[in-house]
């Protein structure tokens, strides 16, 4: 009898040692308390994470179409807002055709800065998949509806509801962090910066090449067709077809969120789970105090990040709304005087090397230096960097486009640092619970200072 209990202990022991870290603890700690409740998807994620040490590339494949189909909207017009203006025939002379230009450009900034705080705190409600979801589907008809806008004031509406439903890019940052293990965030949250850097590359490029169908391929489509009455469809067809299938494929994307109450026990027992799987370099200070918890404007982590944030994205978007501008302006205007094939060889080469540095270097820096210090050493360098873009108006070529080049990649990739940092500290700065609502004030923030960023960058 003694040896049959002691065999039983030695496999009992076996299969605690076998077990998954987190079902070891749930098992053995806090009083018998069990904070992995069956049916909760958020615990099936976190038990995944702690028997699959390695990077989750499905889940990280969801973060990259979710976040490329929210940037894909906002810049595949660009190419052709002024024509499609022109053909509306609101603006009485040609010199106000920007004028209403800028409405329609802005009405989505607009619509996503009233919203943005209350789709990050329905994620935290409801969960990251619905929201997701909706998002998408909002993505899929209002996006469609603005390519057959036969007003002005339709193209506004359409495009202020895309930005007020589509509460896609706070959620899926709270979705990247949660989905991996504390090693891999920085990763994570590359994957969203990166994609949606690609988004901003590609949605032009589809604006440009598919908008006036019937004009530019005639042989394709004739001068009867659907595309010939609506000209500027078939660039917002394409992007509706893929978030279409996107929103299917995010049938069987993963909920993260706890559908239960985590108490203050439970919360110290996942804290001494995860301790040993971070680095004490890499770890940010989160707000565990039940004061930050009422209020995100008393997280000083959290609102110092936002603020930083904002700041950084009022000044990236005027970097890039002044770019183009200034390098194909005259030389004796200050300008660089270069055509628009090689301002766009120039964004292709920065767009690459985005991608390189996103996946390949940005983790190693973040895991010696951290967001913190990584991020001031990359704000620090971005000041004489800037500094030197007017003096190259006195170079000549080949070593113009060799200095620009460099010059734009060492920006934006000094920029996406920053930016990737800032993102890291917002989502370790809180709780899970409030992770969505975290995400959507960030957004509300630069949604504001990205719509005030152009006009003033256009005034300077």
């Amino acid at each position: 009898m003694a040896e049959e209990t002691a065999q039983q202990g030695d496999e009992s022991e076996i299969s605690s040692s076998s077990a998954p870290l987190l079902e070891k603890k749930a098992a053995t700690g806090g009083g018998g308390a069990v904070y992995l409740v069956d049916g909760c998807p958020g615990c099936a994620v976190d038990r995944q994470k702690a028997a699959n040490p390695g990077i989750p590339y499905a889940n990280f494949l969801y973060v990259w179409i979710v976040t490329l189909c929210t940037a894909l909207p906002i810049s595949s017009l660009f190419p052709f807002l002024y024509f499609m203006i022109r053909d509306l025939h609101v603006a009485k002379r040609t010199e106000d055709i920007g004028f209403y230009a800028g409405f329609v450009g802005a009405s989505f900034m607009f619509g996503r800065c009233l919203t943005s705080t209350a789709w990050g705190i329905a994620a935290d409600r409801v969960g990251r998949k619905p929201v997701v979801v909706f998002g998408i589907f909002s993505v899929v008809v209002f996006n469609t509806l603005f390519g057959l806008s036969v007003s002005y004031w339709m193209a506004i509406a359409t495009r202020f509801l895309l930005g007020a439903l589509n509460g896609l890019l706070g959620p899926i940052k709270a979705y990247a962090i949660e989905v991996c293990r504390p090693e891999h965030e920085a990763s994570a949250l590359s994957l969203v910066s990166t994609a949606w850097g690609i988004g901003l590359i590609i949605g032009p490029a589809l604006g440009g090449y598919l908008a006036l169908p019937a004009e530019n391929f005639p042989n394709v489509f004739s001068p009867d067709s659907l595309f010939a009455r609506f000209p500027y469809f078939l660039p917002c067809l394409c992007t509706s077809v893929f978030a279409a299938a996107v929103l299917i494929s995010c049938i069987w994307m993963p909920e993260t969120l706890h559908k239960h109450k985590v108490s203050e026990t439970e919360n110290q027992s996942i804290e001494g789970l995860e301790a040993p799987l971070i680095d004490s370099k890499e770890k940010v200070q989160q707000s565990g105090s039940s004061e930050s918890k009422k209020s995100l404007f008393r997280n000083w982590p959290l609102m110092s990040s936002i603020i930083i944030y904002c700041v950084f994205s009022f000044h990236d978007m005027a970097y890039t709304e002044v770019f183009s501008l200034w390098a194909e302006s005259d030389k004796k205007y200050g300008g660089l005087g270069l055509s628009s094939e090689n301002v766009g060889q120039v964004l292709a080469v920065t767009g690459v090397s985005l991608l390189v540095y996103q996946l390949f270097v940005y983790p190693h820096i973040n895991k010696v230096l951290g967001p913190i210090k990584a991020s001031r050493i990359a704000a620090i360098l971005c000041v004489p960097i800037l500094f030197a873009y007017p003096y190259m108006t006195y170079l000549s070529e080949p070593g113009l486009s060799i200095l620009l080049n460099i010059a734009s990649v060492i920006k934006n990739n000094l920029a996406v640092t920053i930016i990737t940092g800032t993102f890291l500290l917002q989502n370790n700065a809180v709780p899970q619970d409030q992770r969505g609502a975290a995400n959507g004030l960030s957004m509300t923030g630069m949604s504001c200072f990205k719509a005030v960023a152009p006009a003033g960058a256009g005034i300077v």
